[in-house]
């Protein structure tokens, strides 16, 4: 009999440069898009705007325009002053304002017609992530009506439940060490994947027992994960829709890496079907990344918001807008847990 594996060994190297590194290019494209296509530093070389009137001279949804201007604040090239208005920081004043003496946008401009660039623009131009409108390949991590959905093939769902099972597996036994479970009995791992992380939680923590909710296809592979980590005894799978759904309920339901493919108001209702679905005394947990609370960084982030927005529905979202949704849901937000790899987790208590 095969020795079960460990979720629970730290990595000896933190591997956050690795990522920072991979995303990094989403900057040249949004710079690039921003100069070439938008225009944004011509738009407010006259004056400041308000977010809306920016977005709308700009053509752009709100969801697009957040992603964008997040990310030219964190490049240091925007400014929000107190009244909520968007200008240009000194630097793109003198550097990107077509005809100053200084002028670098021409240089900038020589990618405006790469295809990662010509990408970004679709995506910014349509709020739709990329695959969206191809039947045969789908969008990669989403399910909406009308769309193809690439989870809901087992070829397509295996590689890219395994693909994201690569850094979950570095951050799951971080999550472990720091997260207390004092109290719970019963996890619920919504659109959790593999179950890297209830297995971390699992082999952490003896007497619990964990649920993962997720989609048929996925849950071949979380069936795999269980027996090699043999937790199969302790861990359940249940296959459902987790927006129509009932949402299984336990002492706390974990939402790891899940809203952040949703825009506002999916986001919204997941939080309180999953604050439904947690008994009283337990517990939501969200494990994400964290924009600042005023969505003007930091760049790693800013820069992984616009790597999700190109691929789902969603975007980044701040601890402070994830703590509004959980205390709508009639939850107390708790202060952020860093886990690693910019995460962290966000607790909300029921009473």
């Amino acid at each position: 009999m095969s020795v079960p594996l460990s979720c629970l060994q730290l990595p000896s190297n933190d591997p956050t440069p690795i990522f920072e590194h991979y995303r990094g290019a989403y900057g040249t494209e949004l710079l690039c898009a921003a100069v070439a296509h938008f225009n944004v530093f011509a738009e407010l070389s006259t004056g400041s705007q308000s977010f809306e009137s920016l977005r709308g001279r700009l053509n752009l949804q709100e969801r697009p325009a957040n992603v964008l201007f997040t990310a030219l604040r964190a490049m240091g090239l925007l400014n929000r002053r107190e009244d909520g208005a968007f200008e240009l920081t000194a630097m793109a004043q003198e550097h990107l304002i077509p005809g100053s003496p200084f002028y670098v946008g021409d240089y900038v401009g020589l990618s405006a017609q790469s295809a990662g660039v010509l990408e970004m623009v679709e995506r910014l131009r349509t709020s739709r992530p990329a695959g969206a409108d191809d039947a045969k390949t789908g969008a990669a991590f989403i399910y909406r009506a009308g769309i193809e959905s690439a989870m809901e093939q087992e070829a397509s769902a295996r590689s890219l439940t395994l693909a994201l099972a690569g850094r979950a597996k570095n951050v799951a036994p971080v999550m472990a060490q720091r997260l207390d479970m004092t109290g719970v009995r019963t996890l619920v791992d919504v659109g959790g994947g593999t179950g890297i992380y209830a297995i971390a939680l699992l082999q952490r923590n003896p007497s619990l027992r964990a649920i993962v909710f997720d989609r048929a296809e996925v849950l071949k592979v979380a069936t795999e994960f269980a027996q090699s980590y043999g937790v199969a005894d302790r861990l359940e799978l249940v296959a459902g829709d987790m927006f129509r759904d009932d949402v299984p309920r336990g002492d706390a339901v974990l939402l790891s890496n899940i809203l952040h493919d949703w825009d506002v108001p999916e986001c919204r209702t997941l939080v309180q079907r999953c604050a439904a679905a947690t008994e009283a005394g337990g517990r939501v947990l969200i494990h994400d990344v964290f924009l600042n609370d005023d969505l003007g960084g930091p760049l790693p982030i800013a820069l992984y918001s616009s790597a999700l927005f190109s691929v789902t529905e969603g975007r980044a979202y701040s601890a402070g807008e994830y703590a509004n949704w959980l205390a709508e849901a009639g939850l107390t937000p708790q202060p952020v847990v860093p886990t690693l790899i910019h995460c962290g987790v966000l607790a909300g208590f029921k009473k």
